[in-house]
């Protein structure tokens, strides 16, 4: 899982920081923050520690984010509207990440349906089962870890809670008034969600987005997916 975790969290800083420039903001471009480099997007506690964190706690949910890009909404040009797409272009790009992912597994197992069992056929050669083991297989774990951990992570961060990205999409729509109150809780937004996770087992704020929806979002995308690959295959 952690090579689609990784791939998951450094495109989606990547689309804050690409939307950000079409808004007229090069910060992260002059930051070098512009680029799939994953060295560039590392944070050292929501990309290393806390995904190992979450994976050593009961229920086995796994989180975690990139170093954020640094964003000037002052050189952006309309502030309040361009900073709400920066914000969504995060999740957007994980809801892309999601559906590709499932599209490519669909093609697997459009080309091997013994995808994901563990049977095989007596007439398979030894070639094949080489293939399947070495190529198909692994490739095909992959993009469905893929769908999971993209769908986590786009649910994950449409959180209303600033910093998250659902935080700041509220925050650039709700009226001044009420956008300025939301703006005082960022400071303290880490230290909320990392009570919302400590707490999770009695309040099942952070289950019900790791499991019930996300499992859900999950289980639709991959059989549409599915179900376009075999209406396209079926004579």
């Amino acid at each position: 899982m952690a090579l689609p975790l990784l791939f998951a969290m450094v495109l989606h800083e990547y689309a804050h920081g690409w939307v950000a420039n079409r808004c007229g903001d090069p910060t992260a471009k002059h930051q070098g923050r512009l680029t799939m480099n994953p060295l560039a997007h590392i944070d050292p506690f929501g990309t290393v520690i806390l995904p190992l964190l979450c994976l050593l706690m009961p229920g086995g949910f796994l989180l975690g984010w990139a170093k954020p890009v640094p964003i000037d909404p002052r050189l952006m040009h309309q502030p309040r509207r361009d900073m709400a797409l920066v914000a969504a272009a995060g999740p957007a790009m994980n809801l892309v990440l999601a559906i590709g992912s499932a599209l490519l597994f669909a093609i697997l197992l459009s080309i091997d349906p013994t995808i994901g069992s563990n049977s095989s056929k007596p007439e398979d050669t030894a070639l094949l089962d080489t293939w399947h083991i070495m190529f198909l297989q692994p490739i095909a774990v992959m993009s469905y870890y893929s769908v999971l951990i993209n769908v986590l992570l786009m649910l994950f961060n449409l959180l209303p809670l600033p910093p998250l990205d659902g935080g700041r999409i509220l925050t650039s729509l709700l009226p001044d008034t009420a956008a300025m109150a939301l703006r005082r809780v960022e400071p303290y937004g880490m230290f909320i969600l990392m009570g919302l996770i400590i707490l999770d087992p009695q309040i099942h704020v952070i289950h019900t987005i790791t499991g019930t929806l996300t499992h859900s979002l999950t289980n639709s995308i991959l059989s549409t997916a599915i179900g376009l690959g075999a209406g396209n295959t079926t004579p």
